[in-house]
């Protein structure tokens, strides 16, 4: 077997350095170049050969050859990888938008397994994982030295069955348990609703019903307020949102712009840059729109609030995003199903700028707030008003109509209020739509 998967990687190669000799210097150095390949090859094979012969247990020669795979490509950056059949098959499924797991996007940093965000309504959200979590164990075994896949393969298990997760947290001083039921976790992509006149656009992740949801969702949020004269803005939700495919980036982007570039790719070569900009068009019609990052906020999703920003066309609210600027590249092996995801390429937002391990950077910083303490908000309702002193007078000035106005707006503004205790990023959010609203309105 090795013999002949010597013979086709010494074959494939010399067909590559042919390619590439053009003139009498440059023919020494990449014969010396080709000289060290081989004899690294050749250094390979030889190691291979002493532990398929040698090794104190006999070894499966497929998963020897599937694991150097693997480190040669894990050497590379987080995000290259070799996904065995049963791998690709469950990617394939993942971004059809809908797979079996516990619900979260991780990497890998500091050897140990990183969470990116949990997605929303997953058996990871509910049962209280958070974006940045570190996981140490899955069930009681360390991912330490383990290879991202490696990892992710200890946490994938029958649809019903316990795992029992250690989670190692910035502010908390032990590692502590997490126990989760696997679930088939079904991507809701986008969940839209209204607080008052502003629409909220939830965008979960970017798999292939991201823009149909998000297009078929803010049509019956508009038709619902009486069109989209009665909508103040919109608010893109795209905290802890770790990302996805990045045709459906483009899509919402363009959902909300009507000419200039979304976003560029560059690998490496020119032959390897690729533009894609937005065509006519915008569904909310030129209202003002925010949108929400935090540092879940990963890949596609900043590609959004990168173009959007750049276009001056969306306020960025929240705190700085994830930094994950690079594309990768699915490529089929064989017809054995086999695959591996290759970094191919850099994004840039449309000014030019990588976020690449920057992130993007809000353009109004506002960190997420804790509930108010109970004393807090009891010492609130128990506040009186003028209304309510025994013999007060009433205001006799408005019409009836005026009335039942300006209580509508009241309560839009205790909801508002309200929703302050509990998301202080999206309240932070509505106050500024409404406020460029008024501005408009002068």
């Amino acid at each position: 077997m090795n013999k002949f998967f010597m013979a086709a990687i010494f074959g494939a190669l010399t067909g590559v350095f042919l390619t590439v000799q053009l003139t009498g210097p440059l023919i020494a150095q990449e014969s010396k170049s080709v000289k060290s390949t081989y004899e690294n090859l050749d250094l390979f094979g030889d190691i291979f050969e002493r532990i398929r012969s040698s090794y104190v247990e006999e070894v499966d020669e497929e998963k020897l050859i599937e694991s150097a795979i693997s480190g040669m490509l894990s050497s590379l950056d987080p995000h290259s990888s070799y996904m065995a059949p049963e791998d690709f098959s469950s990617m394939q499924v993942q971004t059809r938008g809908e797979f079996g797991g516990l619900g979260i996007e991780v990497t890998q940093e500091k050897g140990y397994i990183k969470v990116v965000s949990p997605i929303d309504d997953t058996p990871a959200a509910n049962a209280g994982v958070q974006s940045g979590d570190f996981i140490t164990k899955v069930d009681g075994e360390s991912t330490l030295g383990k290879t991202l896949n490696e990892a992710v393969d200890q946490m994938r298990g029958p649809v019903g069955s316990e795992i029992i997760i250690t989670i190692a947290r910035e502010g908390v001083d032990e590692p502590f348990d997490i126990s989760i039921i696997r679930d088939i976790i079904e991507i809701k992509a986008v969940k839209a609703r209204s607080e008052g006149k502003t629409i909220v656009l939830r965008v979960s992740s970017f798999t292939s019903k991201t823009y149909p949801n998000l297009e078929d969702s803010l049509k019956k949020e508009i038709e619902l307020a009486g069109g989209i004269d009665s909508v103040t803005g919109v608010i893109i939700d795209l905290r802890n949102n770790p990302g996805g495919l990045l045709n459906q980036a483009i899509r919402v982007s363009d959902a909300f712009l009507e000419s200039g570039e979304i976003v560029s790719t560059r690998g490496r070569g020119a032959r390897n840059a690729e533009r894609y900009n937005a065509t006519p068009g915008d569904l909310t019609n030129g209202k003002p729109v925010v949108v929400l990052i935090n540092g879940g906020s990963a890949s596609a999703s900043e590609i959004v609030a990168g173009a959007l920003q750049d276009h001056h066309r969306a306020i960025i609210v929240g705190t700085k995003s994830f930094g994950k600027g690079s594309v990768q590249t699915i490529m089929p092996l064989s017809s054995d199903g086999a695959a591996i995801r290759l970094t191919t390429a850099r994004y840039y937002t449309p000014s030019g700028r990588s976020i690449q391990s920057l992130g993007v950077s809000p353009d109004i910083l506002v960190e997420q707030r804790s509930l108010l303490d109970n004393d807090t908000k009891t010492a609130e309702r128990s506040q009186r008003f003028e209304a309510d002193l025994k013999g007060s007078l009433s205001n006799d000035s408005l019409t009836e109509d005026e009335r039942k106005l300006l209580e509508t707006e009241r309560a839009e503004q205790e909801a508002t209020a309200e929703l302050r205790n509990e998301d202080y990023q999206l309240s932070y959010a509505l106050d500024l739509l409404k406020g460029l609203a008024t501005l408009s309105q002068k």
